[in-house]
C-alpha cells in the first residue's frame, strides 16, 4: 500500500472555493487506488470545512515545532503533497531530513506569481514584461517548483507559460484540471428551461482578490449598460467571505441584489439564466464557470476567464474581449431563446473533452507511478532543485528552530 501525506493550507472547504473541491477530487481518486492518506494542517476549522474521509488521518500541528518530526519518521510517506508552494518553503526542509525518499508534489491549484503578474500589467494598463517575473513572490514559488519532483497545474496555458516563457522542465509538471464524471456530464439535461429562468448571477469566493476586482467592475461599469438594454432585470450576487465593501453594493433600486453565501453554488445556478464574470485579471480555472456548466447556465466572460477551459471547443456562452462587446452579448443572449439554447447545448462536449475523469484520473495515476519509480536527483533536469533545495533548506530550518526555541523561551 502506498503511502500520502498532504500539508494543507487548510482544511478544504469545497462549498467556498473551487481549489477545496479539487483537493477533494484528487484525494477521493488516491482512496479509491488503495492509498493510505494522512491530512496534516495548523489552520483551525472553520464553519463550512468538510469532513474528510473517516480513512484519512487527520492531525492539526504546529507551525516550526519539532513535535512534527516524530509523525514523519513513523509515516515515512511515499509521497508528499503540499497544497500551496508555501507549505513546501515551510516544510521541505523537514521531509528532506525525515522522509529522504519521499517524493515532494506541489499542487500549484493556480501559479500565484502568474495572478500577481497580471494584477500589476493590469493597474499600469501595459503588457505583461519579462522583468515582472523577477519579484519575490514570482521567484519563492517557481524556486518551490524546481525543488519539487512534479508540480501539479490546473491549466494547461499554465503549463505553456512556465515551459515556453520561463523555461521549466515539461517534466517537473502535469496537469489534471477538474475532474468531470460521466453523470455530471449530463447533469443540465435536468435543469429548468430558458422560459423558467430569470435575471443574471455572478458568485465567488472574496477571499480571492481577482473575484472582488471583477464583482466590483461589473456592478460599477458593465451591469448599468446591461440594465438599460434590459430594464427591470436583476443581477445577483453570491459568495463566501463578502466583505462589508462588497456587501455594502448591494441596491435593489439599480437591480443589484448582494445575496450572501450560496450553500449549493450549482442548485443556485440553475435557476438563472446567465452568468456573468468578467475577470479582468487570475489565474487557473474559474470555478463558477466549471460550476455554471454544470448547471446547465451558458455564461458571459473574458479570455482570462475561459482560460485553460476552452481549448478546441465551442463556449456554451461567449468570451467577450472588449467591454462593450460584453455588455452586448449578455443583452443578446439574455433575450434569444434560440441562441441561448444553442449555448447550452455546447455543455456536454467541453465537460467531456477537457474535464472527462476517466481520462485525466488514469493519466494522473499513471505519472504518479512513474514518478516514485524514478530516481531522486539524479538527471541534469533535477540538478537546478537539489541546489535550491541545499540552499533554502538550511536557511529555512535554521530559522523554523530559532523560532521554536524562541518560543520555548518566551513565558
Amino acid at each position: 500500500m502506498k503511502t500520502l501525506l498532504i500539508f494543507g493550507s487548510n482544511w478544504p472547504e469545497p462549498a467556498s472555493s473551487a481549489a477545496g473541491a479539487r483537493t477533494l477530487q484528487l484525494l477521493d481518486l488516491l482512496l479509491e487506488r488503495g492509498w493510505k492518506v494522512s491530512f496534516f494542517t495548523s489552520a483551525n476549522r472553520r464553519e463550512h470545512s468538510a469532513h474528510l474521509p473517516v480513512e484519512v488521518d487527520q492531525r492539526q500541528i504546529k507551525l516550526n515545532s519539532s513535535e512534527v518530526d516524530h509523525l514523519l519518521k513513523d509515516l515515512d510517506p511515499d509521497l508528499v503533497w503540499f497544497d500551496r508552494f508555501m507549505l513546501e518553503e515551510q516544510f521541505g526542509w523537514r521531509i528532506a531530513e525525515h522522509c529522504p525518499r519521499a517524493k515532494r508534489m506541489i499542487d500549484t491549484i493556480d501559479l500565484h506569481s502568474l495572478r500577481e503578474v497580471r494584477r500589476v500589467a493590469l493597474k499600469e494598463n501595459r503588457e505583461i514584461q519579462p522583468r515582472d517575473w523577477f519579484t519575490d513572490l514570482a521567484l519563492r514559488e517557481l524556486s518551490a517548483i524546481f525543488r519539487s519532483d512534479l508540480s501539479l497545474l490546473i491549466s494547461d496555458k499554465e503549463e505553456r507559460i512556465l515551459t515556453e516563457d520561463l523555461g521549466i522542465p515539461r517534466s517537473l509538471l502535469h496537469v489534471i484540471p477538474f475532474l468531470c464524471t460521466p453523470e455530471q456530464q449530463n447533469s443540465w439535461k435536468s435543469t429548468p428551461g430558458f422560459e423558467v429562468r430569470k435575471d443574471f448571477v455572478t458568485l465567488g469566493n472574496f477571499r480571492h482578490p481577482p473575484n472582488a476586482d471583477s464583482v466590483r467592475f461589473l456592478i460599477e461599469q458593465v451591469w448599468p449598460g446591461i440594465r438599460e438594454a434590459c430594464p427591470g432585470v436583476n443581477l445577483h450576487l453570491y459568495g463566501a467571505d463578502l466583505p462589508p465593501a462588497l456587501q455594502q453594493l448591494h441596491a435593489p433600486g439599480k437591480g443589484v441584489h448582494v445575496k450572501g453565501r450560496a450553500e449549493d453554488a450549482i442548485e443556485t445556478l440553475s435557476h438563472y439564466r446567465i452568468l456573468l464574470a468578467p475577470l479582468r485579471y487570475g489565474a487557473g480555472l474559474k470555478g463558477k464557470l466549471f460550476d455554471a456548466m454544470l448547471a446547465g447556465t451558458p455564461s458571459v466572460t473574458t479570455p482570462i476567464g475561459a482560460e485553460g477551459m476552452q481549448g478546441e471547443f465551442s463556449w456554451p456562452g461567449h468570451v467577450c474581449k472588449t467591454w462593450d462587446e460584453f455588455t452586448n452579448a449578455a443583452v443578446k443572449l439574455y433575450q434569444n431563446e434560440t441562441e441561448w439554447k444553442e449555448r447550452q447545448e455546447r455543455i456536454p462536449g467541453m465537460l467531456q473533452g477537457r474535464f472527462d475523469r476517466g481520462v485525466y484520473a488514469d493519466r494522473f495515476m499513471e505519472r504518479i507511478h512513474t514518478l516514485l519509480n524514478s530516481p531522486s536527483d539524479e538527471t541534469l533536469d533535477q540538478l537546478p532543485g537539489a541546489m535550491l533545495r541545499h540552499h533554502l533548506h538550511r536557511s529555512t530550518e535554521y530559522m523554523s528552530r530559532w523560532i521554536e526555541a524562541k518560543n520555548k523561551l518566551s513565558p
